[in-house]
C-alpha cells in the first residue's frame, strides 16, 4: 500500500529552503572565505613619511591607508640592513637565531628547514605571488617553496643611455655583436653612473616615466594579478617588494618638482657630536656619499634629500595602484593589509648617510595594518613592535597555527585595543661590526645602546632626534645597570632558536 501525499504548506517550503541553504552554505564552506594577505615591503624607507609625522613630504596613499587601519608609531627593525632584516621578518626569527648577519648569508644554509611566512602560506592552501625585492636578492629567492609567482624587474632603458647606444651604433654597429660588447658595456657605465650607481650612489630625474620605472611595473603586476584573479578559488598571499627608496635615489623628473631644493629642511648638527658617541656607532657610508663626518655640506645633503624624497612621492603613488586595484577586484573588505619597511635610512643626521646604525632613524620604520573587522579606521598605537611580529600576526589573523619557531608575537590584541601598550616592553635590534655586534633596547622613553666600545642612553621624550648621550652621566648609572641586565635577557631570547 503506497503513501499517502503529504499537502505542500507554505510552512514545509521555507523549511526546505532553509535546510537547504544551510547545506549550501556547509558545502561552500571553501578554503577561499580564509582573508587574503596583501604585504607591502619598502626597501630603504625611514619615516621621512607624512603617517609618521614627517610634515615635509606628500604620501596621501599611505595617508589614505592609515585613514582604514591602525598605524603602530614604535616600530622597529631587528637589524637595520636589508639581507639580515628580510631574513628576519621572513622567518620571524631574530638575526641571532636565523643566522643572517650580513647581505651574503642566506637563512637556507645557515638555518636549514625553516619555514618562511611565504611558505607557510602556501603550504596551507593560499596562492602565493611576489613581485620585486622580497627575499634579499635573486640568490636568496625561495622560489617554488615559498610562490606560485614570482617577478623581479628592471627599469628601462634610460634616456641618456638611449642617445648615448643610438649615438655608438651608428659608428660602430649594434652593442650586443662582437668587441662592441665589452667597449659599450664600459661607455654605458659611465654614461649613467652619476644617476644609476651604487658606489658613490646615484641620483637624479630618470627621464622615465612611472610604468618604465621596476616599481611601476611591481604595482602593475600585482593589480594585473588582481584583476585576472590569478588566485582562482584561494585565497591570496601576495607580498609587493618596493624597490625605492633604496640607492640609487632615481625617480621620474614630475616627483623632482614636488622638493625644491631651497625648500627642503634638516637639522644641522653640531661639529662635536661624535665626541661623547661610541666610535663603532658609526657606519662610514658617509663617506661614499661624499660627506665627512663632523663637517656639512649644505648643497650635497639638499640634492640626495630631493632625491629621497622624489622616490617616496614616486613609490606613494604606485602603492596607490595596487591599493585601487584591490578594491576594484572586491577583495577589499577581505584582505588583511600590512604595510612596513626593511629598515630606517640616515639622511645627513649624525653626519650619516645610509643604514647600518642603531638610531631610531636608521632602526625605526613605517608601519601600518589594516584587518577588516577589526583594526579601527583610522587609530594609532604607541606600543613597542618589532618586524618579527608580522609572521605571527598574519598567521593568527587568517585562523591559522604559526608554526612553533618563531619569536614575535601577535599583533592581534592590539588591534582590538590600540590604546593598550601590549606585553612586549622593548624592541631589540642589533647590527655587525667586524665579528662582533651592537645592541640596541628600545621602551616607551629610553634608547639603549651596547657597542664594542661603550655605551649610549638617550631619552627619547626629551632629547627624540638622539644628540645628548647620558650614558656617561652619573645620575643614570642605575638606569645603566637595569638595561645591562634586561640585554643579557634579551641576548638569551634572540639566541634561542639557534640551530646548531
Amino acid at each position: 500500500m503506497g503513501l499517502k501525499p503529504q499537502a505542500i504548506t507554505p510552512f514545509a517550503i521555507m523549511r526546505t529552503l532553509s535546510a537547504f541553504v544551510l547545506l549550501f552554505c556547509a558545502c561552500s564552506t571553501r578554503a577561499d572565505d580564509r582573508p587574503n594577505v596583501l604585504f607591502i615591503v619598502c626597501d630603504d624607507l625611514n619615516t621621512h613619511v607624512s603617517t609618521s609625522g614627517y610634515e615635509h613630504i606628500q604620501t596621501p596613499a599611505l595617508d589614505a591607508l592609515a585613514a582604514d587601519g591602525l598605524t603602530f608609531h614604535r616600530a622597529f627593525c631587528q637589524y637595520p640592513v636589508c639581507g639580515p632584516s628580510r631574513a628576519s621578518f621572513m622567518s620571524g626569527l631574530y638575526p641571532e637565531s636565523s643566522g643572517v648577519l650580513n647581505n651574503k648569508a642566506d637563512i637556507r644554509k645557515t638555518r636549514p628547514g625553516t619555514i618562511s611566512m611565504a611558505q607557510f602560506f602556501k603550504q596551507n592552501g593560499y596562492w602565493t605571488g611576489s613581485v620585486g625585492k622580497v627575499f634579499h636578492s635573486p640568490n636568496h629567492e625561495h622560489g617554488e617553496a615559498a610562490w606560485h609567482e614570482h617577478l623581479r624587474f628592471v627599469n628601462d632603458e634610460l634616456p641618456v643611455v638611449t642617445a648615448a647606444r643610438e649615438k655608438f651604433e651608428a659608428r660602430h654597429g649594434p652593442v650586443d655583436q662582437g668587441k662592441n660588447r665589452r667597449t659599450w658595456k664600459e661607455i654605458e657605465k659611465k654614461t649613467k653612473a652619476k644617476l644609476d650607481a651604487q658606489t658613490p650612489p646615484g641620483y637624479g630625474r630618470s627621464g622615465l616615466t612611472d610604468e618604465q620605472h621596476k616599481d611601476g611595473k611591481n604595482a602593475r603586476q600585482v593589480a594585473k594579478w588582481l584583476k585576472d584573479k590569478a588566485h582562482g578559488d584561494k585565497p591570496f598571499f601576495i607580498a609587493c617588494g618596493i624597490q625605492k627608496p633604496h640607492v640609487p635615489f632615481l625617480a621620474p623628473d614630475k616627483y623632482f618638482d614636488l622638493y625644491p631644493t631651497d625648500k627642503l629642511v634638516y637639522q644641522p648638527d653640531k661639529p662635536d657630536l661624535w665626541d661623547t658617541l661610541p666610535k663603532t656607532a658609526i657606519s662610514k657610508r658617509y663617506g661614499a656619499f661624499g660627506f665627512e663626518l663632523g663637517k656639512e655640506n649644505d648643497k650635497l645633503r639638499r640634492e640626495y634629500m630631493q632625491a629621497y624624497h622624489a622616490c617616496v612621492s614616486f613609490i606613494d603613488v604606485q602603492i596607490a595602484l595596487v591599493l585601487d586595484a584591490l578594491k576594484e577586484s572586491g577583495q577589499w573588505d577581505n584582505t588583511i593589509i600590512v604595510f612596513t619597511s626593511d629598515h630606517g635610512y640616515h639622511l645627513g643626521d649624525h653626519f650619516l648617510w645610509g643604514k647600518v646604525t642603531l638610531f631610531d632613524i636608521g632602526a625605526r620604520v613605517p608601519f601600518i595594518v589594516r584587518a577588516p573587522g577589526l583594526t579601527q579606521d583610522g587609530t594609532a598605537s604607541q606600543a613597542m613592535v618589532e618586524l618579527i611580529d608580522i609572521y605571527p600576526t598574519v598567521a593568527d589573523l587568517a585562523g591559522l597555527k604559526a608554526p612553533d619557531h618563531l619569536q614575535g608575537t601577535s599583533l592581534r590584541p592590539l588591534l582590538d585595543d590600540p590604546k593598550s601598550l601590549g606585553q612586549k616592553k622593548h624592541a631589540y635590534s642589533v647590527v655587525s661590526r667586524g665579528k662582533s655586534l651592537g645592541y640596541a633596547l628600545r621602551n616607551q622613553q629610553w634608547r639603549y645602546a651596547k657597542w664594542p666600545d661603550g655605551e649610549e642612553l638617550y631619552d627619547l621624550v626629551n632629547d627624540p632626534q638622539e644628540k645628548d648621550n647620558l650614558a656617561g652621566n652619573a645620575r643614570h648609572q642605575e638606569r645603566i645597570k637595569e638595561f645591562r641586565a634586561i640585554l643579557k635577557t634579551k641576548q638569551s631570547e634572540a639566541t634561542s632558536q639557534r640551530k646548531h
